[in-house]
Order: C-alpha cells, then sequence, then structure tokens
C-alpha cells in the first residue's frame, strides 16, 4: 500500500511538473487556472470546469436555444498566438456539436453572452474544424485547408476569395483529427495575417483585405453552439503577444 501511494504520489508531482513546464512556455501566459472560471465570464447554467478544463454542456434538460459564449476577462487580443487543447462530445445520436475559439471579437449582448467576429471552427465530424468563420458577420471565409485572401463585398454580395497558396485537401485534414478526444489548437494573428492549425497541420489561413468588415483587436472567448446535447471542452489555453 505505501508503495502504491508513493507511485500516486510521484505521478501527480510529474504531472504538475508538466502542467507547470507548459505554462512557462517562453513568452506565453497561461488564461486558465485549471480548478475555476476566474478570469472568464459566461452563463453558468452552461460553462463549468470539469476535469481540470472549461466546460461548456448542454443536456436535454437544460436545452440551449442560441449560441453562447465564455469571454475571457484579460482584456483585447491583437497580434497573438494562442495555443489551446480541445475536445468536443456529441451527446446525441445525429452526432452534431460545433464550438470554436472566437477572436478580435466583440460583445453585441452582454446581458447573453453572446459574442461575435473571426472564429477558429470546429464540430463533432470534423468537417468544418479548424476553418476561419466570422460569427454574426460574413460567415464561413475559409473552408478547411484553403489559403485565401479576403477582399471587399462583390456584386454578388459575398467577400471576393482568392487563392494565395495551395490548399491543403479537407480529407488530409480531417484523418489528423482524434475524434472525441484531445486535439492541438494554435492560431496566430499578425496584422491581417491569419493563421488556424489543429494537431500541427495548417487548416486555414487568410489575408483579410477587407477595410470595412476586417478586425485588427478585440475580445477572445469560447463557444458553446445552440442545439442537440453537446459538450466542449478547453484546457492548457496560453497567449503570447506578438509584436506588430
Amino acid at each position: 500500500m505505501k508503495l502504491s501511494l508513493r507511485l500516486i504520489a510521484r505521478c501527480t508531482v510529474l504531472s504538475l511538473l508538466a502542467s507547470l513546464a507548459q505554462a512557462a512556455e517562453p513568452g506565453f501566459s497561461s488564461l486558465f487556472n485549471g480548478h475555476d472560471l476566474a478570469g472568464w465570464s459566461g452563463n453558468t447554467n452552461f460553462w463549468s470546469v470539469q476535469d481540470g478544463a472549461i466546460t461548456g454542456r448542454s443536456t436535454a434538460e437544460t436545452p440551449l436555444t442560441g449560441n453562447t459564449f465564455i469571454v475571457w476577462q484579460g482584456g483585447v487580443v491583437t497580434n497573438f498566438e494562442l495555443h489551446a487543447k480541445f475536445k468536443l462530445v456529441a451527446n446525441n445520436d445525429k452526432n452534431f456539436a460545433n464550438s470554436g475559439v472566437q477572436y478580435r471579437s466583440r460583445l453585441i449582448d452582454p446581458a447573453h453572452w453572446v459574442v461575435g467576429g473571426y472564429q477558429a471552427d470546429m464540430d463533432a465530424g470534423n468537417t468544418y474544424t479548424g476553418m476561419l468563420y466570422e460569427e454574426k458577420g460574413r460567415g464561413i471565409l475559409v473552408q478547411p485547408g484553403e489559403r485565401i485572401r479576403i477582399g471587399e463585398f462583390g456584386p454578388t454580395g459575398k467577400p471576393q476569395l482568392s487563392p494565395i497558396g495551395i490548399r491543403l485537401a479537407p480529407t488530409e485534414i480531417k484523418a489528423a483529427i482524434h475524434a472525441g478526444e484531445w486535439n492541438d489548437l494554435v492560431i496566430i494573428a499578425e496584422g491581417n495575417h491569419l493563421r488556424h492549425f489543429v494537431n500541427g497541420k495548417l487548416t486555414a489561413e487568410a489575408i483579410d483585405n477587407d477595410r470595412t468588415k476586417s478586425a485588427s483587436t478585440g475580445l477572445l472567448a469560447l463557444q458553446l453552439h445552440a442545439g442537440l446535447p453537446m459538450t466542449v471542452q478547453f484546457k492548457e489555453i496560453s497567449l503570447k503577444t506578438l509584436t506588430p
């Protein structure tokens, strides 16, 4: 029994040291303490901390009729690199679940934690995971694997898009994502140049040249999507400010 307790204690210490090492990565600051929602604001009917992760959950008993967000209270983000781990689970027989990380965003309805702006999207079926979406705005801007220059709105009423590089096949991206398990997300925003990476794959790249609709600074938030019961979790969230 003593040996077992020692082994457990040793494993606990090693786990703590690993967490500290991640948080202490040069230039990065941790945005989540792993214990509670200090520094974040959201509807606690849906957001909590479970298993050391910020957890958004809707259930049949507590349905979500509109997208809700938990907003980081540490200020705005401008030029930055964000690292996080995420896990998305569909608690329904339709395999429907959707979430995302909002950045350079704005708080549209403070009373209901409604946010609009750039989003690194994710879904349970991994059809959209990693793409660039604009919540409450232009919608899908960059599909998974695309590298796009975004222009002003054209005569069709949609933004003018043109490629800036070779597209990574969506099937290659999907194969690299661990459905229902933890995945690594990196978002890099430098000026109007935006990049998303999931598990090391470049899943979206944009140069947003739309002068009237692009955003250079704004809030950081996490999304829980309306719809069927689902769970999304985020952990090891860290941020590094980049020089202009």
